[in-house]
């Protein structure tokens, strides 16, 4: 398979960001059906290697993909996964957790209060993650507080 073909499959979530009417949301849904289906069979560790997957090849595809589009094209939804993924590594499959860090992580991103807003000034590929990276990890401990005090 060619390079870019490939990185246009892996930059739009398999074609989730070409989605009508906010890619980026269904990008996150992709990301909590398949945390929802797997989740469960896989321990933390593997959940976070999973997560570095996605980041680095988010990475690359995002700036392979962007190079004949605009700086951040809306139908690249890899940054919408990897963050949402961020956000529930580790947790309980519930219903609870999967909406808490749904909402959590949808509300990061699309606010992007200080420091995530700086995370997509970086350039190419990163700069199209790292904003979402910051939002899953922010949405993360928002689920991790909610679990810890609130919920125990």
């Amino acid at each position: 398979m060619e390079k870019e073909k490939l990185a246009r499959i892996i930059a739009t979530g398999g074609g989730l960001g070409f989605l009508p009417k906010a890619p980026g949301t269904w990008g996150a849904i992709g990301a909590v059906a398949f945390y929802a289906l797997f989740g469960p069979y896989l321990n933390a560790l593997l959940q976070s290697l999973i997560a570095i997957v996605l980041i680095l090849s988010g990475i690359w595809a995002s700036e392979i993909y962007a190079q004949k589009k605009d700086k951040d094209p809306q139908e690249v939804v890899i940054d919408e996964i990897a963050g949402q993924w961020l956000t529930l590594v580790s947790f309980n499959i519930s219903p609870l957790n999967l909406i808490l860090g749904f909402f959590f992580f949808r509300l990061f991103d699309i606010w992007k209060p200080l420091p995530i807003k700086l995370g997509e000034k970086l350039p190419g590929g990163i700069g199209i993650m790292m904003d979402d990276i910051l939002a899953g990890i922010a949405a993360n401990l928002c689920l991790r507080f909610i679990n810890q005090f609130l919920l125990s």
